[in-house]
This record gives structure tokens, sequence and C-alpha cells, in this order.
């Protein structure tokens, strides 16, 4: 039996508001399901940080992305990368965005599911993962 995938029974609409508004990223909803880095409250995570060039540190984050299972990178400029995040049994979407800040040195992330009230920390945990990853991918380096 095939798994649904992408494409799966519980896939959500993607939201037309997502991307870079006004040098930031979509807030989260007022529900326990979304991660963001630009966030002041409950759903903060902290940025990715990197100490290397930003268009390495972008080209690095990409192959992490597609290195991961059941994530596809589905959107980028230089700044900003939108990937979907399908779940291992029923395919539930999630949308994950980040954004580079050349500057900082850090990229923004915004995980965020679309369907449901409450996503047990699925977002938050991916970004970890995400960040676990990137960082290693570094070290390598």
């Amino acid at each position: 039996m095939s798994r649904p995938g992408f494409a799966g029974w519980f896939a959500g609409e993607k939201p037309v508001d997502l991307g870079v508004k006004d040098g930031r990223l979509k807030p989260c909803p007022d529900r326990p399901n979304c991660a963001s880095s630009q966030a002041s409250d409950a759903s903060h995570v902290p940025p990715l940080l990197f100490a290397d060039e930003p268009a390495t540190a972008w080209q690095r984050l990409r192959v992490v992305l597609e290195s991961m299972p059941r994530i596809r990178v589905v959107e980028q400029t230089s700044t900003y990368m939108r990937a979907e995040a399908a779940s291992r049994i029923f395919g539930f979407v999630d949308d994950m965005e980040f954004l580079l800040d050349a500057t900082a040195h850090v990229v923004h992330v915004r995980s965020a599911a679309r369907l449901g009230y409450s996503d047990l920390g699925v977002n938050r945990r991916r970004v970890e993962q995400v960040r676990a990853a990137f960082d290693a991918a570094r070290a390598g380096n």
C-alpha cells in the first residue's frame, strides 16, 4: 500500500499569506501548532545561527532539508525558502519557512501545521531536528 505523502488525506490547502512581509515571516496563530524564531510568546524558538558565508549557510540549509524524510523544498529565493513536511501516517502537511538575515548571521524559521488545533509539539521538534542537522553539517565541513 502506498502512503499518501504530500497529497495525503489531511494535506490541507497551502495558506495564501505565507512569505515575507515587512521583513518578517507570518506570525504564529493563537494555537499551539506553530514554532517561530520571530515570536515573543510560547511559540518562540531560537533562529538558526551561522558563522560562515551567508550563501554557504543558505545552501547548507537546502541540502539539510532535502536530506530529511518527508520534507521537500517547494520555493526558494536568495533570502526566503519554503518547505512542506508531511507526517508519516496520515499525510498532515506542515509549512516550514526560512528567512536569511545575512547581516545578523541568522536564519529565522517558522514551522506551522495547516490543520488542527494542537500539533503536540511536532513543529518545535522538527525545527530542532533541522537545527541539529544544520549545525552538524557545518561541523562536518
